[in-house]
């Protein structure tokens, strides 16, 4: 890739690469993958949970449900070696493609000449890839430089969004602390310190977290009305 194509990939990139929640971080990247990477005619995410339950995300085209949910029940394909396995794997011509004996023909039947899996994220809970579709035969045989560009800067943007999740959670957590520290206080006539204490030994009794036990106080009160 000439050094202005590359330039010009980095200035679209890091425009589309708006901060977001997670959910439409991982749609933009899609997007992203469409627009800017070269023969891309349909992108989705493809994520393994820790229970080994693997679905789709962020689809660009519905007709990419049917390639992904084929990979997932053979068990073979770019987008499920890169989820489970391996962090990038390029298929410039996936009818021939021997590691994908199965898929390869069936996608190839459907117009699709080749395909790539990118290794986007590894968290304890999920793993998840970016899959790329091409009609084009040979497409991403000059890839890894692009690859590696494009699979930094949405890395960066999904360790951006994981943070906007978790501050959320937090903020939510203390607002409902506090809802269910109020209510306590209101029932039974105790001081702040005096209600947080009640909520923690309960927690402690009942061997659940003290947010579970602040929602189950606070959705009570909702549901009652008073």
């Amino acid at each position: 890739m000439a050094d202005e194509e590359l330039q010009d990939t980095v200035r679209r990139l890091a425009e589309a690469f708006k901060p977001g929640d997670f959910d439409a971080t991982l749609e933009a990247i899609t997007a992203a993958a469409v627009e800017v990477l070269p023969a891309v005619e349909y992108a989705s995410i493809t994520v393994k949970h820790a229970d080994d339950t693997i679905n789709t995300v962020a689809p660009t085209d519905p007709v990419v449900l049917d390639f992904d949910a084929k990979q997932y029940q053979l068990r073979e394909g770019p987008c499920y070696d890169a989820a489970v396995n391996s962090a990038h794997v390029i298929a410039p011509d996936i009818a021939t493609d021997e590691r994908f004996p199965t898929y390869g023909p069936y996608v190839a039947s459907r117009g699709i000449r080749a395909q790539a899996g990118l290794r986007l994220f590894d968290a304890p809970a999920s793993q998840g890839a970016l899959n790329l579709y091409s009609r084009q035969t040979g497409a991403f045989e000059d890839f890894s430089t692009i690859a590696d560009l494009f699979t930094h800067q949405a890395t960066v943007a999904i360790g951006y969004a994981r943070e906007i999740a978790d501050l959320n959670d937090a903020i939510r957590t203390r607002t409902t602390i506090g809802q269910a520290v109020g209510i306590i206080m209101e029932r039974y006539r105790l001081s702040d310190e005096r209600a947080f204490a009640f909520l923690t030994r309960l927690s402690q009794h009942r061997n659940v977290k003290l947010r579970i036990i602040a929602a189950e106080i606070v959705a009570d009160v909702e549901r009652r009305g008073t």
